[in-house]
């Protein structure tokens, strides 16, 4: 039985398919299993995956009639797994060859964690050019917090122990969007796990005009607004739309006005106490939440306001050490 199970669904992927699982066979960890599921491609991706078989046998082909989409696709890979541990890979994107390893290890090092994600960078076609760094919080309680105003993880970067992935049944059936955030908030709820992100970057996210990113924005938008009233709808029992409206504007970056600031704050406040009750997060987390709501807080002011209270917090550090106020 090999420690890790690496899934990589293909639907139409034969322009980059051969760098992805390249990437990782490439791997210095090699005790994995490849599960390449083709998603009822129409070009020549099972040719392609046929051929990658006959060079190493550490990987396994299945092919589905039908396009299925992300999730039931994945779900077909995860029901195939045999590995402790569980991680995905999208078929345009490139592993770092470091990452498997590095990934089990921090698994094996803390038990307490159930699933581990890792930075990386979005980089164009022909991985000549960095587009923008993907750095993603650290601690479990930034995690947790991002789900609703941030990002929270790559969530093809994601190593999960198989036992958790098993528990709760994968992702939801049918989902051809917004399936990651539902199943690691259901994993967070359902399984009470903690979960990390490795600060190396150790993947590239390639962005190209044919990539499934690309094209689903509109759809992608609903989805995640949808998973973020489920959440919400579990902590508090009602998901407010001005509530979600405010948790998408910080998640953007987009500047409210006093009124709403004040709201938000307010959104935010309920928030931690809910994630808390519930045992989501630890109480002794509630300094690290509550610097980084200020942060958040601060990015929705005017940009004057933003640097004169970056200046003065500075200003401040320099003169004397202080912890971070409540907000």
């Amino acid at each position: 039985m090999p420690t890790v199970s690496v899934i990589m669904p293909v639907y139409n992927g034969e322009q980059y398919l051969a760098d992805a699982v390249d990437s990782i066979l490439s791997q210095t960890f090699s005790d994995f299993e490849l599960i390449l599921v083709d998603d009822g491609s129409r070009d020549n991706s099972i040719d392609l995956m046929r051929a990658c078989r006959e060079r190493d046998k550490r990987i396994s082909i299945y092919q589905l009639e039908n396009n299925m989409g992300m999730a039931d696709a994945r779900n077909f890979g995860i029901a195939k797994a045999t590995g402790e541990y569980i991680t995905t890979m999208d078929c345009d994107d490139i592993s770092e060859p470091r990452r498997l390893q590095m990934q089990v290890d921090f698994l094996e090092s803390n038990p307490e964690i159930g699933a581990v994600g890792a930075s990386g960078q979005a980089v164009n076609e022909d991985l000549t050019k960095v587009l923008f760094d993907l750095n993603l919080p650290p601690q479990h309680c930034l995690i947790v917090l991002a789900n609703f105003v941030g990002v929270s993880f790559i969530y093809t970067t994601i190593m999960v122990r198989s036992t958790i992935m098993r528990t709760i049944g994968g992702y939801q059936p049918g989902r051809r969007s917004g399936e990651e955030r539902e199943l690691y908030w259901r994993m967070l709820w359902d399984t009470r796990t903690r979960f990390a992100n490795l600060n190396e970057i150790l993947y590239f996210y390639r962005q190209h005009e044919n990539s499934f990113s690309a094209n689903r924005d509109a759809r992608l938008k609903a989805e995640t607004l949808d998973a973020r009233a489920a959440m919400l709808r579990q902590l508090w029992g009602e998901a407010p739309e001005a509530t979600l409206r405010r948790f998408e504007f910080m998640a953007l970056g987009r500047k409210l006005n006093w009124l709403e600031r004040r709201a938000a704050k307010r959104d935010m406040f309920r928030l931690i106490e809910a994630i808390v009750s519930e045992e989501l997060v630890e109480p002794d987390d509630l300094p690290v939440l509550a610097g980084a709501v200020k942060l958040r807080l601060e990015g929705t002011m005017p940009r004057q306001w933003q640097k004169f209270l970056h200046w003065r917090r500075h200003r401040l550090r320099r003169r004397r050490s202080l912890p971070i106020a409540d907000f």
